[in-house]
């Protein structure tokens, strides 16, 4: 969506993991036409899986998928069919950490037998205090750990190499042609609302050379969108000073610019997002004009006043943003901004928050998510004087969405008449729906392209804009196709 107020949602469902895993398997038809081939009498450990939260969690879970698959673990889709469940769990505010005991709680209550992970996973003590009979709990990015676990109290099956196949680039709970490319783990900042350096510790950059290799071998395997994730992307490789590594025999510094150069150079939608808006970010935009990487940029700005950003220990001022968005458009203009901001802070006054509306209506952002300050436990926040009423930050909130709708909705008016390129995400009983360039899958407006059926999901069309609304786009395939 365009404008939307933050709400946690299961990223995963219990059923997906064993959906994807039967696309990406070979068909036992198949199997059972090689003569060679004998099917192993064993049956193999069934599990459940349930992933919450951000991409980047959805990526520890892919990782962790990929090693119980590797050694012969069956994935199922319902709690029943389960020898033990494990539910990778979010911790970022208080509602998603409600979200995650909930789960887990069903889980229990459904199956019995629960393995704890992510980002909740560090406060095992409020876990047990809810749900003493988990089996484990460990803390996010705990690949090993949680294998371990599943080692402890479901031994490994007899392994079928046959049955139990697994990609080259492991195991993706997206669909098969885009995915999550997660650079680096960890945050240096520390931003007084959020708790996740304390979950995720500081900033670890993965070697280029290794990121670079993965993004390789999710195009061979039918990736045509890359959606690069961390929790700042603009910081990759702060924490090893950016030193060089080697790709492809060649030498690559470990920063941004250099890893967005190298991506760009293999043919596929590249997506920015977690983009701290640090000086270097200007050195982005000219490989966006270019057409090298798409021409998106997702920005957490949270506020526009100078005072609040301070509290919130954010760097920024609406004044230079605005100035350096406008350059960023002469040099691209085709250039979609997202981000995401916070009403209510503690603290905030009208006046303030008058600014920050002023500061959207200068900024004329494309793709704007919006939520009400929440105490999270273990925030320094918590600590500020002159906590907003619920009641000011509703209004604000609903207020904050009006303005921004008017923006969103002229915006995607001036594309009416204009075509584009897009990716099939589905096809409905109504047509396909389609993605450009300025929007991000699972967060942005969706292009509706009605009575199509001629397409599936990754292939790419031209489209013409005909009409919109504050959210979504609706096309017709235009007369010629490249």
């Amino acid at each position: 969506m365009t404008v939307e107020k933050f709400t946690p949602k299961q990223t995963t469902t219990l059923d997906a993991p064993s959906r994807v895993l039967q696309e990406q398997s070979i068909a036992v038809t198949e199997l059972d036409a090689n003569p060679n081939h004998q099917r192993s009498k064993h049956t193999s450990a069934k599990i459940g899986f349930v992933s919450l939260g951000c991409p980047k969690n959805l990526v520890d879970s892919e990782r962790i998928l990929t090693q119980l698959r590797t050694e012969g673990y069956d994935v199922v889709p319902t709690y029943q069919d389960a020898a033990l469940v494990i539910v990778n769990t979010c911790g970022f505010i208080d509602s998603a950490v409600q979200e995650s005991l909930d789960t887990i709680g069903e889980a229990l209550e459904e199956n019995g037998k629960v393995i704890v992970t992510g980002c909740l996973g560090v406060k095992e003590d409020e876990i047990r205090e809810v749900h003493p009979n988990v089996l484990a709990i460990t803390g996010p990015h705990a690949y090993e750990n949680v294998v371990s676990l599943v080692h402890e109290h479901l031994p490994k099956p007899a392994h079928d190499p046959f049955m139990h196949l697994v990609p080259d680039h492991g195991i993706k709970l997206t669909p098969k042609h885009y995915a999550y490319l997660k650079i680096s783990e960890g945050c240096n900042h520390r931003c007084t609302f959020c708790i996740i350096p304390s979950m995720r510790g500081d900033l670890v950059s993965r070697p280029i050379g290794e990121v670079l290799g993965e993004a390789q071998r999710l195009k061979a395997a039918g990736v045509n969108e890359l959606l690069v994730i961390s929790q700042d992307t603009s910081a990759y490789g702060v924490d090893v000073k950016h030193k060089t590594d080697f790709w492809d025999g060649m030498p690559v510094k470990t920063h941004m610019q250099q890893l967005s150069e190298k991506l760009g150079e293999m043919d596929m939608w590249v997506r920015l997002h977690y983009v701290y808006p640090y000086p270097h970010v200007d050195d982005i935009i000219p490989l966006m004009a270019e057409g090298k990487i798409l021409p998106y940029l997702d920005i957490p700005f949270q506020h526009a006043s100078k005072r609040i950003l301070r509290l919130m220990k954010r760097p920024g001022s609406a004044e230079r943003t605005v100035e350096r968005i406008k350059k960023w458009r002469e040099i691209c203009p085709d250039l979609v901004i997202r981000s995401t901001f916070i009403v209510g802070f503690p603290g905030e006054t009208e006046e303030e928050f008058e600014e920050l509306l002023q500061f959207l209506r200068e900024a004329q952002l494309d793709r704007v998510g919006c939520f009400k300050y929440s105490p999270v436990e273990g925030a320094t926040a918590n600590a500020l004087p002159d906590h907003i009423s619920d009641d000011v930050k509703e209004a604000r909130l609903q207020r904050f969405m009006q303005v921004q709708s008017e923006i969103s909705y002229q915006r995607l008016q001036a594309k009416i008449g204009n075509e584009y390129n897009v990716v099939i995400d589905e096809v409905t009983s109504e047509g396909a729906v389609a993605r450009s360039f300025g929007e991000a899958p699972e967060i942005d407006g969706l292009i509706h392209i009605n009575d199509y059926f001629e397409a599936s999901p990754g292939d790419r069309l031209w489209v013409e804009i005909i009409h919109t609304n504050e959210h979504d786009m609706w096309a017709v395939p235009s007369e010629q196709q490249d």
